[in-house]
């Protein structure tokens, strides 16, 4: 074992003599020999010591636990109990002070020797914890302090993409809504013009030709900018659920004729109603849109002569709807896009659209609180499936 510079603290001065001899056999360096627990302070003022030895007993008014709490206030050094009593009363004591080691009088050199060595080895593992406790603090501290920062930046991006974010709403909404006005126009021109032409006129076909261009060329933007308008109003969280009493055959027919009107196709729909309620209660714009949608896309991706299929029913205050068609159908490695906003599938080819009727059903369908999953085959045809509550 290295040697050590010890402080021999003992009231006894024999008992004190005879542990400097036995120490110092084992090349250990006794700095001081106190009686008292005010001169072993005072020792330990002007020298540095590797272990106190401490008695229990002291002459003076500090005893050894009352001294051994003011060097491990003052000085952080290990020190080794001596005492002839091993009573519960002073064991409790001295554990207070959290001692290196305890030894009971008499005791032997070897005993002593690794008793000191056990106490130099525990002190110095209990530095090297309490360094890296220290030092694991600092990096908590640290990255505490780099967590905050970070999550400020991340606060002024995330309020900066909000105004953004209400400044893209704004302008979509209102450039959208600058476009209906014109738009209607336009198509209330196109439909006069199909009006006249139906008179005799040596350009009549010519003219109902073209009117009936700018009216679905029409009807086509207005689409867009209704759907333009919905994801405005969808990012801006503006979409709510209105609920009110609607006849559900009604919508169904008009969403129905709707779609006929505005289809380019030779497409035969078949509705199908189920066993339904007269009337029900939701949001008549969102299940407007959603069927709409639907049904519009089953139309368009059909060749002439083919037809879609529209069933409706009730089942447990929930609406089931299925549309299928028999068309172009969607390639299986691209399902899980189905409902991104502008997706399209490769195979639609020279079909136009704009990619944000399913993003619109499933973002109504979310509204109502409904479901929505899909069957789909390329070049044999699709089925979307949708449930919904009703009567809420």
């Amino acid at each position: 074992m290295f040697p050590l510079r010890i402080l021999i603290t003992e009231d006894d001065h024999v008992s004190a003599l005879l542990l400097k001899k036995a120490l110092e056999k084992n090349n250990h360096r006794i700095i001081g020999i106190s009686d008292s627990g005010e001169r072993a302070l005072e020792i330990l003022e002007t020298n540095h010591a590797d272990i106190v030895m401490m008695d229990i007993n002291l002459a003076g008014e500090l005893d050894g636990i009352r001294t051994t709490e003011i060097i491990n206030e003052k000085y952080d050094i290990p020190v080794v109990y001596l005492s002839a009593s091993s009573d519960a009363e002073t064991l409790t004591k001295v554990v207070g002070t959290n001692p290196s080691a305890y030894v009971i009088k008499p005791f032997n050199i070897r005993e002593l020797n690794m008793v000191i060595e056990l106490a130099i080895f525990k002190d110095r593992k209990e530095k090297e914890l309490q360094k890296l406790n220290n030092e694991l603090e600092e990096k908590v501290r640290q990255r505490t302090k780099d967590l905050a920062e970070a999550n400020k930046e991340l606060t002024r991006a995330l309020e900066k993409e909000r105004e953004i974010g209400e400044l893209k709403s704004r302008i979509v909404l209102n450039v959208s809504h600058g476009f209906k006005t014109p738009l209607t126009s336009i198509l209330s021109s196109a439909q006069l013009l199909q009006k006249y032409a139906e008179k005799e006129h040596p350009f009549k076909a010519k003219i109902m030709k073209h009117a009936e261009k700018i009216e679905n060329s029409v009807r086509n933007l207005n689409s867009l900018l209704t759907s333009v308008l919905f994801f405005g109003k969808a990012d801006a969280n503006k979409i709510d659920y209105k609920p009110k009493k609607l006849f559900l055959n009604a919508l169904i027919t008009e969403v129905v004729d709707v779609v006929k009107a505005g289809s380019e196709n030779d497409v035969k729909i078949n509705v199908k109603l189920g066993k339904i309620p007269k009337t029900i209660t939701s949001d008549s714009d969102l299940l407007y849109q959603i069927f709409e949608n639907l049904l519009s896309n089953a139309v368009k991706y059909s060749k002439d002569g083919q037809s879609v299929e529209f069933e409706i029913t009730e089942e447990d205050d929930n609406l089931l709807v299925k549309v299928s068609d028999h068309g172009i159908g969607i390639p299986k490695k691209e399902h899980d896009q189905m409902f991104d906003r502008f997706f399209r599938a490769k195979n639609v080819g020279i079909i136009e659209g704009s990619g944000l009727g399913l993003s619109i059903v499933k973002k109504c369908v979310d509204v109502l609180e409904g479901e929505i999953t899909f069957e789909s085959e390329q070049n044999v045809g699709t089925t979307f499936f949708v449930k919904i509550p009703i009567n809420k």
